[in-house]
């Protein structure tokens, strides 16, 4: 469904200043002093690593790597320089064993090693490394690192390894929680259901993103699916193309056409001749080759509702004296198509009432639409939160509640 959740990868820029040849701090009472035969090869590293001549820069970390009885801060200084040498010129495998180690020697600074070890994952991610960045990132992070670039490595690192039970496990809490999920993590996570065949968590997931963040390319992705998933059929292929223009994802000549011809076939005319202007103001219809077949399909549809504008309301009695509401479900909805809107809803809600409907849950769900159409929003919600079943009805209906709520 959704191709383009993940974000780069997570790249952790290690200052390159404030690292002086003869740089002196204190940590916990201990002197951190760097010693001029290491320190004047580090910050000359640290200058063509600014100049981009990441060659240069190794030979002289080398210079440094080579000087004897390093103290515990200079072996971990070299070491994170190195890593940011091996980052700059593009080899993340070197530079993710460079600042895991870093990350562990005796002289790196407690202050330091979190950012060690989110730069190790970061660049283990780097180099698609996933299962090492992974490890490395739930390791620090059940250490109490609490870098949000810690976290996101890991997550996506979950996924990219194909472990998507664990990407479940440790996103399902952060979209279930209070606040606003991130975009990321919500995309991320309806994958893993999908990957997992998970429906429920998938839809929930999935009512989760298009509440938060109401994109046409969400709906286009959610409608698509429902298509695959099936139930739908030919008998709601015209509820279909409701919803697509609702969220504005009916796009195609072929779409606006194939709502044209069905909302012609059930005999509402009124409903085709808005297809066609919608779709004639989108400037996908009456375009091109196909113009003249559109100019003729806008004839014959004029047609068709001149003669539906004449004999509306001929035959009120005879469906409100049948034994069954269909004929009144249905000539209530062409009159909400007309704009009155009062008297159709009135005649669906009798009709539904009534009963013997072949597939109430169909009628409900036009029911929900009517109501929408007619700006009664708390009353559309309520009739598409009726639906029931476990076909395209109610699939259909369940994304109404959630277009309705935006």
């Amino acid at each position: 469904m959704f191709n383009r959740f993940l974000t780069t990868a997570v790249v952790v820029a290690l200052a390159c200043t404030g690292l002086a040849p003869a740089a002196h701090a204190e940590e916990g009472g201990k002197s951190n002093a760097v010693r001029a035969e290491v320190g004047k090869p580090i910050q000359a590293a640290l200058d063509l690593i600014k100049s981009k001549k990441g060659k240069e820069a190794l030979a002289k970390v080398r210079d440094a790597e080579a000087v004897k009885d390093k103290t515990p801060y200079e072996a971990y200084l070299t070491e994170r320089v190195k890593g940011q040498v091996y980052a700059a010129s593009g080899d993340s495998q070197a530079a993710a064993r460079s600042f895991e180690a870093a990350a562990g020697m005796a002289g790196a600074p407690a202050t330091e090693r979190g950012t060690m070890m989110t730069a190790a994952a970061g660049q283990y991610y780097g180099a698609r490394d996933y299962s090492k960045a992974s490890a490395l990132a739930s390791r620090a992070i059940k250490d109490g690192n609490t870098d949000p670039a810690m976290r996101t490595i890991y997550v996506q690192s979950l996924y990219l390894s194909a472990d998507y039970a664990g990407t479940v496990k440790a996103l399902a809490p952060e979209v279930q929680g209070k606040g606003r999920p991130s975009e990321e993590s919500l995309q991320m996570l309806a994958q893993a259901y999908l990957k997992l065949n998970d429906q429920a968590g998938y839809a929930k997931t999935v009512e989760k993103l298009l509440t938060s963040y109401p994109k046409k390319e969400y709906w286009q992705s959610v409608i698509y699916d429902a298509k695959q998933r099936g139930g739908l059929g030919d008998r709601l292929a015209l509820d279909l193309s409701r919803l697509q223009r609702a969220t504005g994802t009916i796009k195609s000549a072929a779409e606006y056409e194939d709502a044209i011809a069905l909302a012609l076939q059930q005999g509402y005319p009124i409903e085709a001749k808005t297809v066609i202007d919608e779709g004639t103001a989108a400037k996908v219809l009456g375009q091109g080759a196909e113009a003249d077949r559109h100019r003729r399909l806008a004839d014959m549809t004029a047609k068709q509702l001149a003669e539906d504008k004449k004999t509306l309301g001929s035959q009120d009695a005879q469906a409100v004296a049948a034994k069954d509401g269909s004929a009144q479900v249905s000539i209530g909805f062409n009159y909400v198509l007309h704009g009155q809107a009062d008297k159709g809803l009135a005649m669906m809600e009798a009709g539904i009432a009534k009963g013997g409907l072949k597939r109430p849950d169909d009628e409900k769900l036009r029911l929900g639409y009517a109501y929408y159409l007619a700006g009664k929003k708390a009353k559309a919600t309520q009739a598409m939160k009726s639906v029931s079943g476990k076909d395209g009805a109610a699939t259909l209906a369940g994304l109404w509640v959630i277009y309705l709520a935006q």
